[in-house]
């Protein structure tokens, strides 16, 4: 069993830089692929980003290539999100997620979800 706790959310204008935090508890919480996804109002969950089990593989979505960066830390089995540049359209409630599948775009392929935390982007 893995529990991950977001937090770092918050308000920021267009332009403006966030850092979301996910902390991993449960022991075997370093066995997991690791990944982000985000929930507009209205809209479906989507992926952001992924990293595989050592944080030497990582992978983003179109929509935010270039301008967020995920890492972790194992040793504090802790990962990050951090995010540049941002966008209105990045507004939404932002979820850290385990799989065995590193890279998986499916949410339904993540065993494991944090409550997530809200990001609001203002023009």
């Amino acid at each position: 069993q893995v529990q991950l706790v977001e937090s770092g959310g918050g308000l920021v204008q267009a332009g403006g830089s966030l850092r979301l935090s996910c902390a991993a508890s449960g022991r075997t919480a370093n066995n997991y692929n690791m990944g982000w996804f985000r929930q507009a109002p209205g809209k479906e969950r989507e992926f952001v980003a992924a990293i595989n089990l050592s944080g030497g593989s990582t992978y983003y979505s179109d929509s935010v290539k270039g301008r967020f960066t995920i890492s972790r830390d194992n040793a504090n089995h802790t990962q990050y999100l951090q995010m540049n540049s941002l966008k209105p359209e990045d507004t939404g409630v932002y979820f850290c997620a385990a799989t065995r599948r590193y890279g998986s775009l499916w949410s339904w392929e993540y065993n494991y979800w944090g409550q997530g935390t809200q990001v609001t982007v203002s023009s």
